[in-house]
């Protein structure tokens, strides 16, 4: 009994920390059309926390998690802790660079917000938007975002629906989510489509 409750144990922990990371804050969109694993959403205005970054996709979304987190939990400046939400965005800013951001709890206005203590991050309120959605699971390679931004891209064509923006890639999990069980998103800003 004593040996099925320890390999129990891992189990229960690492079920726990799953239904954490899933039930943090999330945007509140409206779903205004779906085809399988793609969709239509209209976003409301939020606010992120952003910082800019220089390397590789991968190494740029780490690099930029590191400042933002430590904005939000308030380890180098005064002030309450910010709730960590999901999911963390990243969008490519020119061929080497990309800009990692948070979205920040739907309880704040910009104003209410501390001012964060490193001057590389900014605070910025983002207008509503309507969004082309594919959305995928698996660890987010260079390879499986290419081939499901590819998919999204061809989707919109065949819709006419004209991209307004660069691409943003989405991860709602942290890296000690299986595999199997991280949700992925590519999106683009549009300016038509559904109301």
């Amino acid at each position: 009994m004593i040996l099925l409750i320890l390999a129990a144990l891992p189990l229960a922990v690492y079920g726990g920390w799953i239904y954490f990371i899933k039930s943090v804050e999330r945007p509140a969109y409206t779903t205004l059309l779906r085809d399988g694993s793609f969709e239509i959403r209209s976003y409301p205005s939020m606010i992120v926390a952003e910082i800019a970054k220089t390397g590789e996709r991968r190494s740029a979304v780490g690099q930029g998690f590191g400042p933002l987190a430590s904005y939000i939990f308030a380890k180098k400046r005064d002030g309450e802790k910010i709730a960590m939400t999901a999911p963390v965005m990243q969008s490519p800013e020119t061929e080497n660079q990309w800009v990692v951001r948070f979205i920040l709890p739907s309880k704040y206005a910009l104003e209410d917000l501390p001012k964060p203590d490193n001057p590389d991050i900014s605070l910025v309120g983002q207008q509503p938007s309507k969004m082309a959605v594919v959305r995928f699971s698996g660890v987010a390679t260079d390879d499986l975002i290419a081939e499901r931004e590819a998919a999204l891209r061809s989707w919109m064509a065949e819709r006419e629906l004209t991209p307004q923006s660069a691409v943003t890639y989405a991860y709602y999990d942290d890296p000690m989510t299986i595999g199997f069980l991280r949700r992925n998103e590519v999106m683009f800003r549009i300016a038509n489509g559904p109301e």
